[in-house]
């Protein structure tokens, strides 16, 4: 990284979301309603002893932002204990359906922004610490997060961007040297817990539940207002919001990032686990880390949220169809932008049709598939969901094996005897016989399909190694750094930050984290299950 870069505390800040929307004219730090306004301007709650933990190397030279010393005035800005000049933090106000129910007003209640910074490309970028102290969203909250929670989303959010998937990112990890009592299963057993701070970076934060908090509170011209402010600064390419037309437009290319984003999930198996309406970006980035998971045995029904557990409605399989529903509810707010709601209506197919689309070309990618036979191929791809999920069979160890040994019995077919039982016994946690033949009936159909390309099994072999990573942040991973870290070694926490860059390469000395999970690590927390507590 080059020495001309400054550091956080020393870089100019812009701050359009404060100068452009209307702030609360009141400085009263205090959980209340805040009818009336985009967001309330409030400064971080300094914190004891700040200290870097992580740091985002390829996302801080993006930036152009110099890596910190561990301790020091730039640590300070990223712990919130150092507001510049240039700085105008605020939080946000926002709404959302929380598991299906309105929760009227939300908002940032420990996360509180510090303004957007210049790329190397020209482009803003808005720095949000997430743990930074109470604001007037809190509630009944402290405005803190722990260790656990925050070094979960740094992982998550780089590991994300590396995968390809659209996601925001976060620039560091700090220790507060505070601890931070939390419950982490809601079920009367609270701890004290270190806390931390994640500099979270994404062009900006807004989120469906900004638009539904100013239509629920009948705030049409507030709710105009941050429509023109996003589509201005990040749909530019919309032109001027002067008409209806141009609202229909920008929903539109909301659903169609919205979908894309949705396929991306389910093409690596990921559970984002908390898909309520005030967590998903406005701009179809993956946003808020919270009981997240990869699917290790693939289950449709899995989520790894334990708040969830009684109707499982944020589970692997329920993802397009809640993003789908997400996307109504902003439809019914945005309606106020246009004559006839019904004008949203084509938005809405667009999404089902673009999910179904990038889907199916994703699936063609991970199985090394060019050619277009688009009825085979979905009856395919149908037919591997319905074996896999009659299977304990990790999901990404059977496409990244898959990718090996396709191409291998391509070229060698007497060969698949002997391969598709070593890629079951590679992937699988355990199959009973009926199981095993349900897969190996369905590698014996596709090697059928495969023979219908015309390409190189080398170059089908690289195809689908460039779609199926071998590395993915498993949660046994995660928290094995997470308790490393609590006892003061970051060494865990590094070396994974180091393989996740890279998920698609082999990494043979890296063997260990491409592993199955272990026994140890099916019910321990944190490893299979989590909770929205941080």
């Amino acid at each position: 990284m080059s020495s001309a870069f400054p550091t956080i505390d020393q870089t100019s800040f812009q701050n359009s979301f404060v100068e452009e929307l209307r702030g609360d004219t009141s400085n009263l730090n205090r959980p209340r309603q805040v009818p009336g306004y985009h967001y309330s301007r409030v400064e971080p709650t300094p914190v004891q002893d700040p200290r870097l933990l992580a740091w985002s190397d390829d996302l801080a030279a993006f930036l152009g932002l110099a890596k910190p010393t561990e301790r020091g005035s730039a640590v300070d800005a990223l712990a919130g204990n150092l507001v510049t000049g240039s700085m105008k933090p605020f939080a946000a106000r926002y709404g959302g359906h929380q598991f299906g129910s309105w929760a009227g007003q939300l908002g940032d209640g420990r996360a509180i922004s510090l303004g957007e910074v210049t790329a190397t490309d020209g482009t803003f970028w808005e720095i949000q610490l997430k743990g930074a102290g109470p604001t007037p969203y809190s509630r009944r909250a402290d405005g803190r997060a722990v260790l656990r929670s925050s070094l979960r989303e740094f992982l998550c959010s780089e590991a994300m961007h590396h995968l390809g998937v659209p996601t925001t990112r976060a620039l560091s990890l700090v220790g507060t040297g505070d601890l931070v009592v939390r419950d982490m299963f809601y079920n009367g057993n609270p701890q004290a817990e270190p806390g931390a701070i994640v500099a979270r970076v994404a062009p900006t934060f807004v989120r469906f539940g900004n638009f539904q908090m100013m239509a629920s509170a009948g705030e049409l011209d507030n709710l105009r207002a941050l429509a023109d402010y996003v589509i201005r600064r990040y749909y530019p390419e919309l032109g001027e919001p002067t008409g209806p037309e141009v609202y229909v437009r920008w929903f539109e290319e909301i659903c169609r990032r919205t979908a894309v984003m949705i396929a991306y999930w389910m093409s690596v198996g990921f559970v984002h686990g908390v898909m309520n309406t005030d967590n998903m970006s406005i701009l179809g980035l993956t946003i808020d880390y919270g009981p997240y998971g990869w699917l290790e045995p693939y289950d449709p029904d899995w989520t790894p949220n334990t708040t969830d557990f009684g109707s499982r409605r944020y589970a692997y399989g329920q993802q397009p169809n809640v993003g789908l529903w997400n996307l109504w509810q902003l439809a019914r707010a945005l309606a106020h932008l246009v004559p006839d709601p019904e004008l949203l209506r084509p938005g809405l197919d667009l999404y089902s049709s673009t999910f179904e689309q990038t889907r199916h070309e994703m699936m063609l990618h991970k199985l090394g598939l060019t050619s277009q036979n688009p009825e085979e191929d979905k009856a395919l791809f149908e037919a591997l969901h319905e074996a896999l999920a009659g299977a304990e069979v990790d999901m990404t160890l059977f496409f990244r094996h898959l990718s090996h040994a396709a191409p291998a019995v391509l070229r060698h077919p007497a060969s698949a005897d002997t391969a598709w039982p070593e890629l079951l016994a590679a992937a699988a946690y355990s199959t009973s016989p009926e199981e095993e033949q349900s897969l190996t009936q369905w590698l014996h159909r596709y090697l059928l399909r495969l023979q219908q390309e015309t390409a190189a099994p080398e170059a089908i072999r690289e195809r689908m190694l460039s779609a199926n990573p071998k590395y993915v942040l498993r949660n046994y991973l995660a928290q094995q750094a997470i308790e490393a870290a609590e006892a003061g070694n970051l060494s865990v926490l590094e070396r994974l930050m180091q393989v996740l860059k890279t998920p698609f390469a082999e990494q043979p000395e890296h063997e260990d984290l491409a592993a199955k999970r272990p026994d140890w690590a099916r019910e321990k927390p944190g490893c299979a299950t989590l909770s929205c507590s941080s």
